[in-house]
């Protein structure tokens, strides 16, 4: 399986704003992925999981900090 280039150690090391801001990326990116598949025209169909698997590990680190601040 290959690595991720978006580990949960480089998300830690991100602010919270970088966080949010590539967050906003990522959902934009899964939104598009989403009318891409419904019209077929999607090429690489990995990329769907690869992006939630990444909203995930972001909010999951958006967690962490919150609990750790709160």
């Amino acid at each position: 399986m290959a690595k991720s280039k978006n580990t949960v150690e480089d998300f830690r090391a991100r602010s919270t704003d970088e966080l949010g801001d590539q967050l906003t990326k990522l959902k934009k990116e899964q939104f598009n992925l989403r009318f891409q598949r419904a019209n077929g025209q999607l090429e690489k169909t990995s990329r769907v999981r690869e992006v939630r698997k990444s909203i995930a590990r972001i909010m999951t680190v958006m967690s962490e900090q919150r609990r750790k601040v709160g």
